[in-house]
């Protein structure tokens, strides 16, 4: 069985920061890191991150 990886450039929680140190966060956790987010949660809890969202299309009709 294989595990797909999260994505956490498509999650809604994931941002870039303006610290060079720490690049990558997650709005979700609270937390920035120089490692993409998934993987910090992986390493820390040894579980996939829970707290995954996808990013929702917009509505064409709500573009007005």
């Amino acid at each position: 069985m294989i595990k797909e990886r999260i994505d956490c450039f498509k999650c809604r929680y994931f941002y870039v920061t303006w610290d060079q140190n720490f690049p990558k966060g997650c709005k979700a956790m609270g937390f920035k890191s120089k490692d993409m987010p998934y993987v910090v949660v992986e390493q820390a809890s040894g579980m996939e991150c829970m707290k995954f969202d996808g990013k929702g299309v917009m509505d064409k009709a709500a573009d007005g």
